[in-house]
């Protein structure tokens, strides 16, 4: 049987990304979108086919047909949305950043146990198929004694030094309670700490960030780069931004043995290169697939996670640990000072 899909809040994101994502995926039924405004619900209920639409979230998760739920809403929102569909027992999809407190993505993980759901967070570069390949290569040690690990995600437009905060009904990014403590940290940051981790296998342990926000009088930064050092040791760096056009959005893994360069691959689409230069190994390849490819790729690999099949490649426990360094990279910058990354107890 397919999976029968909720999408919870009806942004920009859920309009070009997920519901069409949804659509597209295989064993993947769109039956019900939820938003605050009715009449927004219903249009977006109608143009991308879902049976029903609610301006209740009770409601959306009393629906029998409903297996799951996508939860795009605002990011101060997902643990308490996460947490009402746990106790409906729906199986959870949250986007990034999985919540604003490394408290409250504990309390996700925990509810989604008690009520034996699936918990994932939606980070689809992991199933970027050039990722894969990195991490295959990693597992096996193609590049000896990894040294360094580099990420970058950023973007910008010419000409603009201080870009405008976001208006409407995305307000809420330029509210640090509702954003999360850090902007440009939790827009791309986050999928940079999670993919870096992943391809790895190590996660991060240690901190220094420099940025141009967290400071009282502007409490949200556009642009962060960030020294990093992983549990085994090896050092690396993370950037991202708002403030920076024509970025090469790069991850670049270098070993005793050669490198790995995955060539604007941290974007939202599955695009561009990999590049593999070690003694035995020499790879190159490149990604065209559209928009909506991860995302889609991310559904079918949480369809099968309900229906019984491995577990998700991108766990509750996984987005905990992003919060985790986010929550150390923002005391980090705030303190300038290096900052260990504290563990959560479960």
């Amino acid at each position: 049987m397919a999976v029968g899909w909720g999408l919870i809040s009806l942004g920009r994101h859920s309009d070009v990304k997920l519901a069409p994502a949804l659509n597209q995926a295989s064993d993947a039924r769109f039956v019900a979108a939820y938003s605050r405004d009715l009449p927004t619900a219903e249009a977006f209920a109608e143009k991308h086919g879902a049976d029903s639409a609610y301006d209740s979230l009770d409601a959306i998760l009393a629906d029998p047909n409903v297996d799951a739920v996508f939860i795009a809403s605002p990011n101060f929102l997902h643990a308490e949305h996460t947490i009402a569909a746990a106790r409906a027992g729906k199986h959870v999809l949250a986007e990034k950043p999985m919540a604003t407190s490394v408290s409250e993505a504990s309390e996700m993980v925990a509810e989604c146990e008690r009520h034996g759901v699936q918990l994932g967070v939606g980070f689809q570069l992991r199933f970027h198929p050039g990722h894969i390949k990195a991490r295959e290569l990693l597992d096996r040690q193609a590049l000896g004694a990894v040294s360094l690990v580099q990420g970058q995600w950023c973007l910008g437009q010419r000409g603009v030094v201080n870009p405008p905060a976001r208006t409407g009904r995305s307000q809420w990014w330029g509210d640090p309670r509702m954003i999360g403590g850090a902007s440009t940290l939790m827009g791309t940051g986050v999928h940079v700490i999670d993919i870096l981790q992943w391809m790895t296998g190590q996660d991060i342990a240690e901190v220094a960030a420099l940025t141009d926000g967290q400071t009282e009088e502007r409490p949200l930064e556009q642009a962060a780069s960030i020294a990093i050092r992983f549990e085994d040791g090896t050092m690396g760096s993370i950037t991202v931004g708002r403030r920076v056009p024509e970025s090469e959005n790069d991850a670049m893994i270098y070993g005793s043995q050669g490198r790995i360069a995955l060539r604007g691959t941290l974007w939202e689409a599955c695009t561009g290169s990999l590049e593999v230069e070690t003694e035995t190994v020499h790879i190159s390849e490149s990604y065209d697939d559209g928009l909506q490819e991860l995302y889609k790729l991310q559904i079918e690999a949480f369809n099968r996670a309900v229906q019984g099949g491995d577990g998700f490649r991108a766990s509750g426990l996984d987005g905990l640990r992003v919060v985790e360094v986010t929550s150390a990279i923002i005391e980090s910058a705030a303190t300038r000072r290096a900052v260990r990354v504290e563990r959560a107890a479960l």
